[in-house]
């Protein structure tokens, strides 16, 4: 006799637990008490869902399941930056990794949504280690839940452990449209971790036609991987730049901030790369870029890995490149390098997988011809 799968309720969306529960014949409001169980209580099994009858409770227990990616380490920067390996429903070769970075009364959590990456953006090691699959929205959300989890027991009542998630981790989270969406719903929802649409982020490279349809499921904030401020060079550092352009890009997010039901901004993300991206004239082209955008910025002094071919700028460089554009009347803040001790700071993340497009090992044997 074959085993059934049984259902992971640990990553089902409010709507998808509602239509769960009423398919197996039971009350709606069975979803919301479940729902809390697991994402504010932290529940592992049904048996301590004490205001569920021991009925459904025995129900469940026969066809669900409660089950978070496993934790293969975790590691603590001296800057209290944490890092996990996590590893997926692939197996023992499919890991990914999380970051929760720490910052007085804020702690902000960085989540994977592939394994590996789908896009090669030139100076990004995740993007070398190349793409195996995307992560299901039980892992996404199981990210989060993992994190808070491992300061003790979870309590809806206590202080947040996680107050801001940015969907910045390994992959490009609009290559995995509907697993992000779902887990982002479960990220903002009152009945799951309750956090404001606002310090919830999602990170994209420019897959245009995904803007689009994002804003007609959600609105979290937005942050954009530039990089450059022009196509020519964009299309080196960020290759889905030759398919969707930067003026398709910034239209798009026009049309994303255009439909929000408050006032917000962009978050431009912008890698500063030694002699490549960050002398004054590109920081002027950045300036007249996004004129036309409501924005900040967000300077990313590189984060050197192996045989990248990039380096860090100086600090003299960095600070001239941010004071053009606060000169011009943005905002810009230059990222801090944080967990760089345990490879958790952005841009290192690697994880271990299995990589379907080869990518990897074709970036090894450029390193050993370059050597």
């Amino acid at each position: 006799m074959t085993d059934i799968k049984k259902v992971n309720l640990l990553g089902l969306s409010p709507t998808k637990l509602i239509e769960f529960f009423e398919s197996i014949g039971e009350k709606k409001f069975r979803a919301t008490q479940v729902m809390k169980w697991i994402h504010q209580k932290g529940a592992e099994s049904f048996d301590e869902m004490t205001d569920v009858s021991k009925a459904l409770r025995a129900k469940l227990e026969t066809i669900c399941e409660i089950r978070a990616p496993e934790v293969v380490s975790q590691n603590i920067s001296k800057d209290g930056t944490r890092k996990w390996i996590i590893r997926t429903e692939g197996g023992k070769n499919d890991c990914v990794e999380t970051v929760l970075i720490p910052d007085g009364d804020r702690a902000t959590l960085c989540v994977s949504s592939q394994v590996g990456c789908s896009l090669d953006c030139s100076f990004c090691s995740t993007g070398k280690q190349g793409f195996n699959r995307n992560l299901t929205p039980a892992e996404i959300i199981g990210q989060v839940w993992i994190a808070i989890k491992s300061f003790g027991p979870m309590d809806p009542n206590g202080p947040r452990r996680v107050t801001n998630v940015v969907m910045m981790g390994m992959g490009e989270p609009l290559m995995n449209f509907e697993p992000v969406v779902d887990a982002m719903i479960l990220m903002m929802h009152d009945n799951a971790y309750g956090l404001s649409k606002r310090r919830v982020t999602l990170s994209t490279s420019g897959v245009v036609p995904k803007i689009y349809e994002l804003i007609k499921r959600t609105d979290v904030s937005l942050a954009i991987s530039l990089h450059a401020p022009n196509n020519p060079l964009r299309d080196e550092l960020v290759p889905i730049n030759r398919k969707y352009p930067i003026a398709e890009l910034i239209e798009a997010c026009q049309h994303y901030l255009a439909n929000l039901p408050d006032k917000r901004h962009i978050t431009i993300e912008y890698t500063l790369m030694s002699g490549v991206n960050d002398n004054e004239e590109q920081a002027h082209e950045l300036v007249e870029l996004l004129k036309d955008l409501e924005c900040k910025v967000n300077l990313i002094p590189f984060n050197p890995f192996p045989h990248s071919g990039y380096e860090k700028p100086s600090n003299n460089r960095t600070r001239r490149f941010q004071k053009i554009l606060a000169d011009a009347g943005y905002t810009v803040t230059v990222r801090t390098t944080r967990g760089d001790d345990i490879d958790a700071a952005c841009g290192q993340l690697v994880g271990d997988f299995h990589d379907k497009t080869r990518r990897s090992q074709k970036y090894i044997e450029l390193r050993e011809v370059s050597q």
